[in-house]
């Protein structure tokens, strides 16, 4: 039930972060938005239970995904402006 919630979380936090970090080097399909917000909310989990912010188990909340998310996005941008 945690991997699902932490999807769960990623949509929501893709769209969120998709509106906060605007560009055009920025992914422009909503599939694609939404899979890196998933993986931005695994990065917020993965980091916060590193840093000890989270137990074993526990996925990170909305603020936690949507700042991992915002991370990726700022990744993803930088990788595709320099192949542009």
């Amino acid at each position: 039930m945690g991997i699902l919630w932490t999807i769960i979380i990623g949509f929501i936090a893709g769209v969120i972060a998709k509106f906060i970090v605007p560009g055009r080097n920025e992914p422009s399909g909503f599939i694609l938005t939404t899979i890196l917000g998933i993986i931005g909310a695994f990065v917020a989990s993965y980091l916060g239970q590193a840093v000890g912010w989270y137990s074993a188990g526990e996925g990170a909340g909305l603020i936690g995904a949507i700042v991992g998310a915002v991370i990726i996005l700022f990744v993803w941008g930088a990788v595709a402006g320099r192949r542009a």
